[in-house]
């Protein structure tokens, strides 16, 4: 029998997605994770019309992580935190900005988010746990529903070198 034990502590990230590039360094400044260690370059947001009605075109994506690992029952609470940060910058009932967290072991990579699907598990307060990228074979693989963006080779690099910090 497997004895319960806690688990390791785990690096927080934060995707940040909008059109409006000043927007960036000014939600930084609302996150209350501690210093972040380490800022991804800009990456074009193309892969699917999903957000264009509420954070309009030409929409961008960078990666924030923070230098202190966190708990992963944590992720509950700073998904449900960045979401009241994404309604404080709404305009007329539309987001300016989508922010996702995650965070990231050397085995994989995971997001929190609301939405329910097959392969995501219930984490508490209406959060779920989608694991999006395992590690496997030396790299970062994604899995038959991991979305578009991250099984670009571009975040696929970003995560195995966050990783190799970690």
């Amino acid at each position: 029998m497997a004895l319960p034990k806690q688990p390791q502590k785990v690096k927080l990230f934060i995707g940040i997605l909008s059109s409006d590039t000043k927007l960036f360094e000014a939600i930084k400044k609302e996150f209350k994770y501690g210093e972040i260690d380490y800022e991804s370059d800009l990456f074009d947001w193309n892969f699917t019309k999903y957000y264009n009605d509420e954070l309009g075109e030409n929409i961008k994506k960078r990666f924030i992580f923070f230098k202190e690992l966190i708990k992963p029952e944590d992720i509950v609470k700073i998904k449900l935190e960045t979401n009241k940060i994404e309604e404080k910058h709404s305009k007329d009932n539309k987001r300016q900005i989508n922010l996702d967290p995650g965070y990231l072991t050397p085995s994989k990579v995971l997001l929190a988010t609301a939405k329910d699907y097959s392969h995501k598990v219930y984490i508490g307060n209406g959060i779920y746990g989608d694991v999006v990228l395992t590690f496997r074979n030396n790299t970062f693989e994604p899995h038959t529903y991991t979305f578009r963006d991250f099984r670009t080779k571009e975040y696929i690099e970003l995560f195995n070198k966050i990783r190799e910090l970690l």
